[in-house]
């Protein structure tokens, strides 16, 4: 079953519930996007220097020490 009609059956059940139920329902996929985040989170700190790095390019950031893509990339 491909992904819209995956979401479109989901719509479907969540059309029918009642007030009280869909509150569930959105605090457990709250609960599944948080576990989403926190794996993606921890597969970036698992790169090697990518904190450091990061760190970095916020400073620059903060720093005021970044152009814009479109003057580097004028093709994208």
């Amino acid at each position: 079953m491909n992904s819209s009609k995956i979401r479109n059956e989901a719509k479907d059940y969540i059309d029918q519930l009642s007030p009280d139920k869909l509150i569930l329902v959105i605090d457990f996929l709250k609960d599944l996007q948080a576990e989403d985040d926190i794996e993606a989170t921890e597969e970036l700190l698992n790169i090697p220097g990518f904190e450091s790095a990061f760190k970095q390019a916020n400073q620059q950031v903060k720093d005021g020490k970044t152009k814009d893509w479109r003057m580097i990339r004028d093709d994208v």
